[in-house]
């Protein structure tokens, strides 16, 4: 059987202290379970699987065992996965890329069975609050990675978890702003078929003016249901 299908998920937050993050987990690492089939060609991660990683040289989250397990398992099998960072995954440094999987920056201009496809986390595309750039421009200063990796790892997950549960309680509930987002005016003057992103905790699907589709993924937190996207080869189904 020839591999078709390429699956796109985005903002698990695996180790989010919201809404039962233990079965959050669970109904991750089933649907990964699920992909794991002759079918499926690839996997595209957009960011945020994890609610927060900080990888060290000897140290990985202890909410990555079971997933990470099965995403390795979807290497072995010979499937392609690839990771683009987000805002909470930033620091993905040689982990991921021993194993086999693929880490890219955002955007990704990719061909998939001929349709052109833009991939990404989307946070930051086509600007953001001078607040936001700040802390992205510090979370990858490699200056302050350097003295954050000094911390011992117990000190690190607490801030890193403590200061990620407080910043979701204060911007929880975001609806996406169709045109007039930032992410929007970024994809309308470019040329794909699919936009796909994450980063909104928001499902969205819009017709775009290049008559392409601008695709947001839902969250994985507060919907006992899995979100993601998947790709036959000939349609683009949202789940």
């Amino acid at each position: 059987m020839e591999r078709s299908k390429i699956y796109f998920v985005a903002d698990v937050h695996l180790g989010l202290d919201a809404n039962d993050p233990a079965a959050r987990e669970k109904r991750f690492v089933e649907w990964l379970r699920s992909i794991r089939n002759p079918e499926t060609k690839a996997l595209w991660l957009l960011g945020d699987i994890w609610d927060f990683w900080y990888e060290y040289r000897d140290v990985i989250p202890r909410e990555a065992a079971r997933v990470t397990a099965q995403i390795l398992n979807l290497v072995d099998d010979g499937i392609e996965v690839y990771y683009i960072p987000g805002n909470h995954d930033i620091w993905l440094y040689s982990f991921w890329q021993e194993m086999g999987v693929k880490v890219l920056p955002q955007p990704q201009e990719v061909e998939l069975g001929g349709k052109r496809f833009l991939l990404g986390h989307g946070d930051g595309l086509g600007g953001a609050k001078w607040g936001y750039r700040l802390m992205l421009r510090i979370f990858h200063s490699r200056v302050c990675q350097v003295l954050f990796n000094q911390l011992h790892p117990w000190l690190a997950y607490r801030f890193g978890t403590d200061w990620s549960n407080s910043n979701r309680r204060k911007h929880g509930g975001y609806k996406f702003k169709g045109e007039a987002e930032p992410l929007y005016k970024f994809c309308a003057d470019k040329t794909a078929d699919y936009f796909i992103f994450g980063h909104f905790h928001d499902s969205v699907d819009m017709a775009m003016p290049s008559g392409g589709r601008l695709i947001v993924l839902k969250d994985w937190i507060g919907d006992p249901a899995p979100h993601f996207a998947v790709w036959d080869g000939g349609s683009l189904e949202i789940e």
